[in-house]
């Protein structure tokens, strides 16, 4: 059968359609970072106080009506709001992220220094919470009846367990009772234990309970039963088979996991007291350092952008049917 040329099944096909794809993904990011921009940008400014007096160390400076009304002239705070929105977009699309109010450097140093601590605690969260959801959806199809039981009620509590909660239990348990593992940020590896424990649980029951509903739709699939048919056992169904299929609706939402996993890193860095985007925003909001929530804002939502694209990727890898006409 004749295909007309560039045809999705052709490899120009292909290729147009990938490069579709990409597009479509790179202006779905721009919206999302505009999207940001706006929201910190009028969203801050709602905030009671005065930048100004931000930039002049805070309330307790005691700055004076020609101090306050000179900063106001050099940093354009004395332009009407629209005119500083239009500004701040002309700064951030040269990539201009300003300097801090409160700490007097650029923002994009700061960012430098505090993103890879975050994206080191998200990331290793959520191989923490894909072992632990993984490990034990598997044990609830290998286990019957009584271990799916089992298995349901601990993802349901683990996905209703509020960050901050559990980080206390944790640091009382493991840290003031046993003595084994730091409550607050030493700079090794254990000093990393808690904090992820914190955020994966959560998260691992959560897709625990996605995991456990794909297994038992992909053991019950014609390709399983044709399996059992063959002399398979259960345990080759689920890990030579079934694992496979089960994954895609987890990949799926890996993406959005990463983007809760460093917003919930807001609350796990303050309580372990460990460097980061989260504790820089916290205290970047309280100042009303708006250049620097700013780019905290956007480096968080361009990590969100890039790791919901790269699990789209992913997702294709593993089931080439996603995407295709």
């Amino acid at each position: 059968m004749h295909r007309p040329a560039g045809s999705p099944r052709t490899g120009a096909g292909k290729l147009a359609a990938a490069g579709r794809w990409l597009l479509l993904k790179a202006l779905g990011g721009v919206f999302v970072l505009w999207a940001v921009t706006t929201l910190i940008f009028f969203g801050i400014r709602m905030i009671p106080g005065d930048p100004a007096e931000a930039i002049l160390g805070g309330p307790g400076s005691q700055a004076s009506a020609e101090a306050l009304a000179q900063v106001r002239a050099e940093y354009g705070l004395d332009q009407p709001l629209l005119v500083q929105y239009v500004m701040q977009l002309g700064r951030l699309a040269q990539g201009d992220l300003g300097d801090s109010y409160s700490m007097q450097v650029p923002v994009s140093s700061l960012l430098a220094e505090q993103l890879p601590p975050t994206l080191v605690l998200a990331f290793l969260s959520l191989v923490l919470a894909w072992i632990l959801a993984v490990g034990l959806a598997s044990w609830s199809m290998l286990s019957g009846r009584g271990a799916a039981a089992v298995s349901s009620g601990l993802e349901i509590i683990g996905a209703a367990i509020p960050h901050f909660w559990l980080a206390t239990v944790l640091i009382v348990l493991f840290s003031i009772n046993l003595g084994w593992l730091p409550p607050v940020n030493t700079g090794s590896v254990d000093g990393l234990i808690l904090p992820v424990v914190t955020l994966a649980l959560p998260l691992a029951g959560f897709l625990g309970q996605v995991m456990r509903e794909s297994m038992l739709n992909a053991a019950n699939s014609p390709f399983a039963l044709s399996a059992r048919f063959r002399g398979e056992t259960e345990r080759g169904v689920l890990f030579r088979h079934a694992l496979r299929h089960a994954a895609i609706p987890g990949i799926a939402l890996s993406g959005w996991a990463f983007g809760s996993l460093i917003s919930g890193a807001v609350v796990v860095e303050t309580i372990f007291a460990r460097p980061g985007l989260g504790r820089t925003l916290l205290g970047a909001v309280t100042d009303r350092d708006i250049p620097l929530v700013t780019g905290v804002a956007l480096v968080a939502a361009l990590a969100y952008v890039v790791v919901m694209a790269l699990s789209d990727i992913a997702e294709r890898l593993a089931d080439p049917r996603v995407g295709a006409p």
